[in-house]
């Protein structure tokens, strides 16, 4: 990889999660009077809670990134330490569900009030795994059937880890402002990587 695709992914990937993060940000400041960044700044459309949506959209961003390259790192120690492919594709088919089943039950166990259940806590990680699945068919749809369980691995385990800050505040909004530029940003990334790299055929995170 050249100086010059380094800079154009990471110049894309923060003007994309920013962009993600600007939208979805005023749209939740025209729609829901409790949000604000992380409770940082006060409820409602302000100058204060617009500069916090931008910054905290090119933060989100920058950590979708250090995300992105930790796990190109992970995956190959990972695989050096097991010596096969298919040792490591398991380990990761395992963290996906227990990744999804914990997205569920801690949030379930820690924020339940009276009359809700289970499913009431489903709606959020059940959609980032669909999503997570589509983004994922179009990368081997590009690529090949072997990208299938690392791109999913990523896209679903991955932003959920990244995106934990939020998703202990028990805040729909919060939720969405950070869950969403970091996918967009992930999906950009993994989309991005066999075609800066030049090898359509054998993705270097697949």
């Amino acid at each position: 990889m050249t100086l010059k695709k380094l800079l154009h992914w990471i110049w894309t990937t923060l003007a994309i999660g920013t962009l993600a993060s600007l939208v979805l940000g005023i749209f939740l400041i025209a729609y829901s009077e409790e949000f604000s960044f992380l409770e940082v700044s006060a409820a409602g459309f302000n100058v204060e809670t617009i500069i916090f949506v931008i910054l905290g959209g090119a933060t989100i961003s920058v950590l979708s990134q250090m995300g992105f390259f930790s796990y190109l790192v992970l995956r190959y120690i990972a695989i050096g330490i097991f010596k096969s492919r298919l040792l490591w594709d398991i380990l990761q088919v395992m963290l996906i569900l227990i990744t999804f089943f914990d997205f569920i039950y801690l949030r379930y166990t820690n924020f339940k009030v009276e009359g809700q259940n289970v499913i009431d806590f489903s709606l959020v990680p059940v959609v980032l795994l669909f999503l997570s699945l589509a983004v994922t068919y179009w990368k081997v749809k590009e690529t090949n059937k072997s990208a299938f369980i690392s791109t999913l691995f990523f896209l679903f385990v991955a932003t959920t880890i990244e995106a934990v800050p939020a998703l202990k505040l028990n805040s729909i909004s919060s939720d969405l402002f950070m869950l969403t530029p970091l996918f967009v940003c992930n999906a950009w990334q993994i989309m991005l990587l066999h075609r800066i790299v030049g090898n359509k055929k054998e993705p270097t995170a697949g």
